[in-house]
């Protein structure tokens, strides 16, 4: 540890965040920011705790935001009584399962979650229990129980990080009622935490090392343990804050909901905690993580809650409820409430999701090129694509978590409208069939990744934009499905495109359109009047039109393939996506959509259009002939869009584009471009998607014109033709 010490010391010398040494006075300090912190109060100045005051809490958890904020409920007096009278003469409570083998939600690790409680409770000033000796006897003779027992996860997770964050924090708060044999077993507890690793495992080891330093008193430790902390505070690394504003964790993954809230959490937390000392966060560090708040996640939240795709492998239940809670708690304490930026940025992200609006202010379309994943968002609704490629891993399973999810970045496309449409769907979904997935039928269990994250074998995956509008595009060559897929995204609908779709398997070939919550009648338009779908309907009509929740669907030219609807009832269970649960039954109504390409499809197609927050008469009397598709096959997927004057390309190969206007368009780089007349010119936004080439190259009215790419591989990039 000297020598450690004695390194980072030297390293930290040479970095623009050291400070000076910390004083004793300092050290009291920081002591105290955490009392002010984690002790309850009736302070509640954005009605956050009155808002999770109406969520039920979860009885089963172990998402490590979820169990933060779980400690922010108001005190459960009935729990409380039954913490004090269950508690054995060993200290030990008979509702855990001490002996747990479980990788996730390991259940001994509620001990320490209760003693914490209990600190908390004893120097609440809001309960009758303020410096009580019943409980203060209570926390003793847990701690003595997990002191002696000293019980270990098979998960190194909860040794090194969990367990020490939450006992750490009880022992700070708890520090003047320690004997000095208890403080040395707690020393010992946070000492199974080491600096080392990288992104929020290495921001949360740190911060567990600065707590132990502060029960030490080691003042020098605190400071190499703070700038440790910060020094993730930065940009453009492999693992966390990433340049387009999303977050990575086990390799290039986006981990927004998981690793990315837990480093936004933590980092707002030690934002108080070192606040009016020496080692308080300056403006430029809190503004990274404050523009990380604005340009990634006020864009992946609808109605307060978290899009599906930015969960990562924690699909518990109300997980996008409670992490978008929780960001939005740690958006409202990041920097103490003193930083102008952070709380504007805080201010806009609490009305867009908690307040009274009657249309979504943040409105725009944005893709995140080092993560292949897509946020569209209007007045009223939000679509979202979640894409993988040989750059980027797709999804992980791991400790049990995300047991089904093997499809979930294969195009996943959701839209939202009240933000209930997926809302802890997960037990009841077909996981073969996630909204726009190209996958095989079928009854057997899903795949699961072993040792290694599934990634698409093709770099052509992208998205291009202009602010408002944009493209996606994906070539898939993964688990025995070939295809190439588009999204184009304008003010009131999705365009989704498929072509070249073939298999290597004699399963039936499906493209799921929707499966979520029936929300009133699925309706189809039969002879133009609308009926209900019961049970399943099918058909291989060339044109049809479906009205679901205020959403139409229209399906045409698929030539072969059937389309699909469906209405059913269908039970599951929370423990096959997520095995940390206990094995209970759900039910619930999903209403679905999807083609059948058949067995072994050759070169099989589809195009269909979704037109969120409109109505059943706007569905069945929208024009199709305002949408030209001039191409969708394996090499192009060209679209004119008549009312916006744009084409809309992505282009797999090199091509020639006749425009209307009578102008040839070459495109001699394969790439997405969006092309639209602009003051008797064009304006064109491009991408190279592969992000392997140094230019983009194209002809235009006989001119070549060439775009270098430098660092702006997979940005999108403006070209005056």
């Amino acid at each position: 540890m000297v020598i450690y010490k004695i390194i980072v010391s030297i390293a930290l010398l040479l970095t623009p965040w050291t400070v000076k040494a910390v004083s004793h006075e300092e050290l009291l300090k920081i002591k105290r920011n955490f009392s002010m912190i984690l002790i309850p109060t009736d302070s509640d100045p954005f009605h956050l705790k009155s808002i999770l005051s109406s969520i039920e809490p979860e009885e089963e958890v172990s998402d490590q935001a979820v169990v933060e904020l779980h400690q922010r409920y108001p005190f459960d007096r009935e729990k409380i009584v039954f913490y004090i009278s269950s508690l054995s003469d060993r200290g030990a409570w008979p509702d855990i399962n001490y002996e747990d083998k479980k990788r996730s939600g390991w259940e001994p690790k509620i001990h320490a979650e209760r003693i914490l409680e209990l600190v908390k409770l004893y120097y609440s000033r809001q309960t009758s229990y303020f410096r009580s000796e019943e409980v203060k006897k209570t926390i003793h003779k847990a701690l003595d129980y997990w002191f002696t027992t000293k019980p270990v996860c098979l998960n190194w997770w909860y040794n090194q990080i969990g367990v020490p964050k939450t006992l750490g924090t009880a022992f700070i708060l708890f520090e003047q009622e320690l004997t000095s044999k208890e403080k040395k077993a707690a020393i010992s507890v946070m000492g199974n935490a080491k600096f080392g690793m990288t992104g929020q495992n290495k921001v949360w080891l740190a911060g567990n090392i600065m707590m132990r330093a502060l029960l030490q008193n080691d003042a020098e430790l605190v400071k190499i343990a703070r700038d440790t902390i910060v020094s993730e505070i930065v940009t453009g690394k492999i693992e966390g804050i990433k340049d387009d504003w999303s977050f990575h964790q086990h390799g290039a993954q986006q981990q927004f909901g998981n690793y990315g809230l837990s480093f936004v959490s933590g980092m707002s937390f030690f934002s108080g905690v070192f606040a009016g000392t020496s080692l308080a966060f300056d403006e430029r560090q809190l503004g990274i993580i404050s523009t990380l708040i604005d340009k990634g996640y006020r864009w992946i939240m609808w109605k307060g809650k978290m899009d599906v795709s930015s969960l990562g492998r924690q699909l518990f239940h109300h997980a996008p409820i409670h992490k978008a809670l929780s960001l939005a708690f740690s958006a409202s304490e990041l920097g103490g409430g003193e930083s102008k930026q952070c709380i504007s940025v805080a201010c806009n992200l609490l009305k867009e999701n908690y307040g009274v609006m009657k249309q979504n202010p943040l409105v725009g379309h944005k893709h995140f090129w080092q993560s292949d994943y897509t946020i569209h968002r209007r007045p009223q609704w939000m679509a979202s694509v979640k894409m993988a490629s040989d750059r980027v891993v797709g999804v992980e399973m791991m400790n049990g978590d995300n047991m089904k999810g093997f499809y979930m970045a294969d195009g996943a496309t959701y839209i939202y409208q009240d933000g209930d449409e997926y809302l802890d769907i997960f037990p009841l979904w077909d996981w073969r069939k996630l909204p726009g997935v190209t996958a095989f039928q079928s009854d057997d269990p899903m795949p699961i990744i072993q040792k290694c994250h599934p990634r698409n074998a093709t770099s052509f995956v992208g998205g291009v934009s202009n602010g408002m509008y944009g493209i996606s595009a994906m070539e898939v060559n993964r688990a025995g499905i070939k295809a190439c897929k588009s999204w184009i995204f304008i003010d009131d609908y999705m365009l989704c495109l498929g072509a070249g779709i073939q298999s290597d398997s004699n399963l039936v070939v499906t493209t799921a359109i929707e499966q979520c919550h029936r929300t009133g009648d699925l309706s189809i338009l039969q002879d133009g009047v609308w009926n209900k779908v019961a049970g399943q309907w099918k058909s291989v009509n060339a044109e049809q039109r479906f009205f679901h929740h205020n959403t139409g669907y229209i399906i045409w030219n698929v030539a072969t393939s059937s389309c699909v609807a469906e209405v059913a009832q269908r039970s599951g269970y929370w423990h096959d996506v997520m095995q940390m649960y206990r094995s209970r039954m759900v039910t619930g109504e999903v209403s679905s959509i999807y083609l059948e390409h058949g067995v072994f499809p050759k070169n099989k197609k589809y195009q269909y259009l979704i037109l969120p927050d409109t109505s059943p008469a706007t569905v069945k009397n929208f024009n199709l002939s305002s949408i030209q598709i001039l191409r969708n096959d394996e090499e192009a997927q060209i679209v004119y869009i008549d009312r916006k004057k744009m084409y809309c390309i992505t282009a797999y190969q090199a091509l020639s584009l006749m425009l209307n206007t009578g102008c040839t368009l070459d495109i001699c780089t394969p790439g997405i471009y969006m092309l639209y007349e602009e003051n008797n010119g064009y304006s064109m936004w491009c991408v190279e998607p592969t992000q392997k080439r140094n230019l983009i190259k194209v002809r235009f009215r006989n001119r070549e014109i060439c775009v270098p790419l430098l660092e702006k591989k997979g940005q999108s990039i403006n070209v005056k033709l």
